[in-house]
């Protein structure tokens, strides 16, 4: 090879890319931070997107990702229409990838540091009130083991602030109803115990003894709630059958099931419980996740201004 070739290769040869880092960062994300797999899938996706991004800009090496690049990327995303949650969460994950490629000494300085977030308005999350609640779960059986199983599984995610991958994943072995509580494997393999309640506890119990076995037909599940294949229920037709209760309750807004974790801890807050308690039954890692729910609405307000606001009672 002459020297003009030499000095043709050599950049190429000596440029440090991306993809040979990333199966090992997604071992560090899965086995050392213990990441849940729905958040691993978005990382991908929005490692994804940001490979392709380097590629465009014609970025093989990654000791050439600099603040500026960066910066392009989070505005790249805002151009595409991506919403500011899905755009925060992007940067997270690129943030992430940054630092475990400066713990591996492929880069000397991580160049998302000086970035500022994406400025994302935290939305009030979306509740039910409490006689929404009990309209749903006061709705009479229908003489079908599937319809036990569904006032069963709509009291347990209400009783117990469940995420739907957690209900429709619960075993028998995590359930104990001589005391009243079910154990949640939840994100990151972290574990929690979650008192239900004595109405849960009894659709449970009722749908154990007589509608489980109706569906089951002598198989054998360890999960909790089945279908007539004997199969643990999917997200969908979970969501399906949450939307049909709420029609037969005269619901007018259509709950999702995140929406009755929202209101387990809204409506606990609302009693009188304590924010640490709260952020326990919901599995949260960090208490600043569980304050959003210390939110009081303007009607909320509004009662408060009227009962106590010494005007108001001058006036009576």
């Amino acid at each position: 090879m002459n020297s003009e070739s030499e000095a043709l290769s050599s950049p190429v040869s000596e440029r440090l890319p991306l993809e040979p880092f990333i199966d090992r960062y997604w071992d560090h994300l899965r086995i050392a931070r213990g990441l849940s797999r729905n958040t691993l899938l978005a990382y991908r996706r929005d490692v994804a997107t940001f490979q392709q991004y380097l590629r465009e800009q014609r970025v093989y090496d990654v000791r050439e990702m600099s603040p500026p690049l960066l910066s392009g990327f989070l505005e790249h995303l805002h151009r595409s229409g991506l919403a500011s949650s899905s755009r925060a969460r992007s940067l997270a994950a690129v943030r992430s990838l940054c630092r475990f490629l400066k713990q591996e000494g492929m880069i000397t300085a991580n160049p998302t540091v000086s970035l500022r977030s994406t400025a994302q308005a935290r939305r009030l999350p979306k509740t039910l009130s409490l006689e929404e609640v009990t309209r749903l779960l006061d709705l009479p059986h229908r003489p079908l083991p599937e319809a036990y199983r569904d006032g069963a599984m709509v009291e347990v995610l209400y009783a117990a602030g469940l995420r739907v991958s957690e209900l429709i994943g619960l075993r028998i072995d995590q359930c104990n109803l001589d005391v009243g509580y079910v154990r949640i494997t939840g994100k990151g393999d972290k574990q929690r115990v979650v008192p239900i309640g004595r109405p849960a506890v009894a659709a449970l119990q009722t749908y154990l003894l007589a509608a489980r076995p109706a569906l089951l037909k002598q198989r054998s599940s360890r999960f909790v709630f089945v279908t007539r294949r004997g199969t643990p229920l999917t997200r969908q037709a979970f969501w399906k059958l949450l939307r049909a209760r709420a029609q037969r309750a005269g619901i007018a807004r259509i709950p999702s099931p995140h929406m009755l974790r929202h209101s387990f801890a809204t409506h606990l807050l609302r009693g009188g419980a304590d924010l640490r308690s709260v952020q326990a039954m919901l599995g949260h890692a960090d208490i600043a996740t569980t304050q959003i729910y210390t939110h009081l609405d303007a009607s909320q307000l509004k009662k408060v201004h009227t009962a106590c606001f010494p005007r108001n009672r001058s006036r009576r």
